[in-house]
């Protein structure tokens, strides 16, 4: 068997890398980087994307805040309504000038897979990954060691990790207190008497949030943690702002903004 076959690999699937390769320098030691010409293309069709609890002061100007679920409280962003359109990803694959770009993204093609006990974790690349070639402009690797940038991309991963695991550990603890529940957004257009249900989604509950205990309630923001759960709900402002800017992008009507497009 030889060297390179007897080299660890990454097992299952990691959301939007399409080859993660745990990154060595015996397999990616002549490899470099070069921009992609469509920066956020790879990201240019999803409606959600995770976040973590440090990004949420500044995600939630431009989103609305989620859970995926109460057995899966992972925290996303909402980017997109109805289709597979990420509305914050132009044409040209570049991202909205002034809008907040989740780490999730920033950090690609790097990214984390973890051993399937958990216990460690290991810095990946996602070998799929246009800009990754033998002529790539910044290089990976020199002498056998990471260069600059490249170790600057791993710091950068792991402390998303980190953030990420706090990240559960807050959605463990609003769990705990029953805050995560199945809502809806709704949107009354101009002239309807009725207001029409365009989203349902797993947030805080704003009322089970109100009928806590003094006593929880002190303890929660001695965690540091009640801020972020009134700013996950000033977050549900941009629902609104969601359905402005699907109208835009695809010249919608306030009454067809509620509906999936037509497909030729």
């Amino acid at each position: 068997m030889s060297e390179a076959q007897a080299l660890p690999e990454v097992t299952g699937r990691m959301f939007l890398y399409e080859q993660p390769e745990l990154l060595m320098k015996e397999k990616h030691g002549d490899l470099g980087i070069t921009p992609a010409s469509h920066p956020f293309g790879f990201a240019s069709k999803v409606r959600a994307l995770p976040v973590t609890l440090g990004e949420i002061p500044s995600a939630i100007k431009d989103y609305p805040l989620i859970f995926m679920s109460q057995e899966q409280p992972q925290l996303l962003a909402v980017t997109g309504l109805y289709d597979d359109f990420n509305l914050f990803v132009d044409d040209n694959g570049n991202w909205e000038d002034f809008s907040y770009i989740p780490g999730y993204v920033r950090r690609y093609p790097f990214g984390v897979a973890a051993e399937a006990s958990g216990e460690r974790m290991a810095v990946v690349i996602d070998r799929g990954f246009e800009g990754l070639t033998t002529t790539g402009e910044n290089r990976l690797f020199e002498d056998g060691q990471m260069t600059q940038q490249t170790q600057a991309a791993v710091d950068f991963v792991k402390t998303y990790e980190r953030d990420r695991q706090q990240t559960e550990q807050f959605a463990k603890l609003l769990n705990h207190h029953e805050l995560i529940q199945q809502q809806t957004a709704h949107y009354t257009p101009s002239g309807a008497s009725e207001p029409v249900t365009f989203a349902q989604y797993f947030g805080v509950d704003e009322e089970r949030l109100k009928a806590l205990p003094i006593e929880t309630k002190m303890e929660l923001e001695s965690q540091g943690v009640l801020a972020l759960i009134y700013a996950l709900l000033i977050s549900m402002g941009n629902w609104r702002l969601l359905l402005q800017r699907r109208a835009k992008r695809f010249n919608l009507t306030e009454q067809d903004v509620f509906k999936p497009l037509v497909s030729n």
